[in-house]
């Protein structure tokens, strides 16, 4: 055991997506991204550019929180940044969201019902 050894500092794992690193990927062209995708993917985004989406591809340039609805919306890689990572390129925006409200079950004692007239409060 004369040996010490140390603890060796892990490098950040860098992000590839399907072979190309996420500087590339931010540089590459719009038809060579196309191909990158699967096919489902690249049918959604050839035949509904949309209003919306690109409206919402402009707001997401600035550095502003942005509220949107298009859940159906493949993210892109120009959408990365604080909220959106980059493991979530290639993921439609809805599978990030939460569809349903968290259950909150009551605290007996604290509001007036039923349950609260047999607890003492003190």
């Amino acid at each position: 055991m004369a040996e010490v050894e140390q603890k060796k500092q892990r490098p950040f794992r860098k992000f590839t997506y399907r072979g190309i690193d996420l500087d590339q990927l931010l540089d590459i062209s719009y038809e060579k991204l196309m191909q990158l995708y699967s096919v489902r993917q690249r049918q959604r985004l050839n035949h509904s550019r949309q209003r919306k989406q690109h409206s919402l591809l402009k707001r997401l340039r600035k550095s502003e929180v942005v509220k949107m609805h298009l859940r159906n919306m493949i993210i892109l890689p120009e959408m990365v940044g604080s909220m959106v990572g980059p493991e979530m390129i290639g993921h439609y925006l809805g599978e990030f969201s939460i569809t349903y409200n968290r259950v909150k079950h009551g605290q007996p004692g604290i509001a007036p019902t039923l349950s609260s007239r047999f607890i003492p409060l003190r």
